[in-house]
Order: C-alpha cells, then structure tokens, then sequence
C-alpha cells in the first residue's frame, strides 16, 4: 500500500477552504492508500491530522490548539515526527490541496522537490507564476492568448502614482483584484475613480499589489480544467457559472448564499468550446504544466473570449468537472498520484573541478585563498 501526504493549510485567506480540499481528498483515498493528512500552521511548521478526517473534528481540535497533533518535519524521500526518537516516513507522492499563500505558489512545490518527495501537483514554476495574476497576464499575452486590458499599481503608488490616468484609458468600469488572491477576496468593480481608490484601498490591505482590468459587463464564466497522464492531457468538459452578482462572489461559491448555479457542459457554440479547450492545451503543454489545474475564461456578449486566470489548486481539485460521483473522484486522484510517482527523471550534474584548480594566484605564484 502506498503511502501519500496531502497538503492542506498555511497562512493564506483560503485556508479553511484548503482544509475542506484536504480533508475530501484524505477521506477519498484512505481506503487504498496509507494517508498522511498534514496540515500546514498558519504561523510555520506542520502537524500530523490522522485522527482529523471530518470537518467537524478538526474545528474542534483546531479550538482547543491540536492537542494531539504531532509536529512533523520534511526528510529526504518523506517526513519524520520533530523530537526524538525521529520516525521517519517515506512517502510515496504528495498531493498538494493548499489553497493560495506559499502554499499554493510554489514554496511546498520547491521543499518537495529539494527533500526529493514525488508530487502528483504542480511544481514550483507553474504555481509560483499563476497565483501571480499580473506575471500571468503578461506571460499569457506574450504567447498570443487573448487576455482583457490591464494594468498593475503599488501599494506604493495608490497616492502617487498615474494610476487614474490608465483607468481612464481602459475606461470604467474596471475590475479590481489583490494580485495574490483567489477565491473572490478582496475584488471590487470600479465604475470611476472615487470608487476605483476606494477599489485599491481594500486590495492593498491583503496585497501589495493590485491587478486593474477591463470589467467585462455581461460576460458569461466559463471553466474548463486540466491533467496528464501516460504522456496525454486530458479535458474535461467546459461548465458555465452563473453569478446573481458582478462578480461571483465567495458566499456564492462557498456558503449557498446568493443565486449561483452552473451548468455542465455549458450551453455554447461547439467552436468556442473548441478553442477554450486549446487555449488550455496550448499553455499546459507549452509550459510542461503537470497535475491538475482549472483555467477560467470570459466570454462577451460579441463571443469574444478571454483567458481570465489559472489555478493550479483548484478547489475540490476539479474533480467534479470529470465526474460527479465520488468513485470517479477518487479515479481523478489515483491517476494523478500514478503520474507523480513516476517524478522527473534524474539528469546528470556536471562538477567543473574548479575548487581543486590554482585558478586564483599572486603575481608571486602564490595561491590566493578567498
């Protein structure tokens, strides 16, 4: 029986949506896998949550400070409990659930790369540069993927900087986002440039940085998702959510608040669901992306499309965008684990010798030791 650490936590304003991910995945593969649900603590260090598989039981435990957790820490191939004697584990693969914050850009990806830990998830670069919305936007465009207008502001630049001037150019509205968020948090749509200060005021208490862009009015959410396996990516089908506010908002995607519905597949034209579906394609193959990930796009009321962002830890990891049943979901993560297992293949390291060389000399001959 394998064994497998899911990820879930950290400091980041998703974090309690990255334990629901967690605890979903943990409780759909215990059954065939050996699970080491570890939580990642919002001020550094990871607990053992073995005992922890219900929502419920972790609140609780959470409450009273996780009197029961073991400290955990990372060792090449896997983990090991803090304190002596050390336990160590060896792990198979990890599945990433962490939800923004370094969790989801790139920092986990990196230590489970350098502790030489098999991820069925994104690596460092992919996740670094799509929780980046501005990077993202920049490198989308530069591959010739349509994108809205945008631009970027400061937090040092909200009172002095040209700011207005570039919305006035892009023309209100204009959407407002912090550049390292998801999940809704922290975005306004602007419609001048009283409510656009106001727009930046909020984005720069969670970020020091602020995506500006093009609001779309009548625009219709698309979301397509994203994985590989046995050297092929894998589509799933195009859904559409509706939204009863300018934006869909975190209540309508997480507590049942407001009037947001979804439709899977969407109702539209089988040609933009084509071209959807190579945009995605085209940016997964490109920058050799692995696991999964969920790509989101405009579409106007003109039919014109727009590659809006990319997650690389989406929410419930898209499993339900392959399959609604919860055997197709566990399907979804086996597969994936699968493809982390087998890691990237070793290169060789090159040693230029040059410690062991006289490279360094005084005109005297003699060696200089820096």
């Amino acid at each position: 029986m394998k064994t497998v650490a899911v990820f879930f936590g950290g400091k980041s304003n998703e974090r309690e949506i990255s334990v629901i991910t967690g605890l979903y995945c943990a409780n759909l593969l215990k059954e065939r896998c050996r699970v080491l649900p570890v939580y990642l603590l919002p001020e550094g260090g990871m607990l053992l949550a073995e005992q922890l598989l219900g929502v419920e039981d972790f609140r609780r435990a959470q409450e009273s400070g996780f009197p029961h957790g073991k400290r955990l820490m990372f060792v090449v191939g896997g983990l090991a409990r803090e304190g002596r004697p050390k336990k160590r584990v060896r792990v198979d693969c990890a599945l990433n659930c962490c939800h923004g914050g370094m969790g989801e850009g790139g920092v986990l990806s990196a230590l489970l790369a350098w502790y030489r830990i098999p991820s069925a998830s994104p690596d460092m670069a992919s996740s670094a540069l799509f929780l980046d919305k501005v990077l993202a936007k920049y490198l989308l465009k530069g591959m010739g993927i349509p994108v809205l207008p945008f631009f970027a502001v400061a937090e040092e630049e909200l009172s002095a900087g040209d700011w207005w001037e570039q919305a006035r150019s892009l023309g209100y509205p204009v959407i407002v986002k912090p550049c390292r968020l998801g999940s809704s948090v922290g975005i306004s749509v602007a419609h001048d440039e009283e409510e656009l200060f106001r727009a930046l005021g909020l984005a720069f208490r969670l970020d020091r940085l602020a995506l500006v862009e093009k609001y779309l009015a009548g625009k219709r959410d698309l979301n397509i998702a994203a994985y590989r396996t046995n050297g092929q990516i894998v589509l799933s089908q195009v859904e559409e959510v509706f939204s009863g506010s300018p934006i869909l908002t975190f209540g309508e995607k997480y507590e049942g608040t407001g009037e947001r519905r979804h439709k899977l597949p969407a109702a539209i034209p089988q040609d933009t669901a084509v071209r959807i579906a190579e945009m995605l394609r085209c940016v997964y193959e490109r920058l050799n992306i692995c696991g999964v990930v969920r790509a989101d796009f405009l579409l106007s009321e003109a039919g014109e499309l727009y590659f809006n962002e990319l997650n690389t830890v989406p929410g419930t990891l898209a499993t339900y965008l392959f399959g609604e049943s919860l055997s197709s979901a566990r399907t979804l993560l086996e597969t994936l684990l699968a493809e982390g297992e087998k890691g990237e293949p070793e290169k060789e390291t090159l040693e230029s010798g040059i410690l062991s060389k006289p490279v360094f000399r005084a005109k005297n001959g003699r060696k200089l030791h820096i």
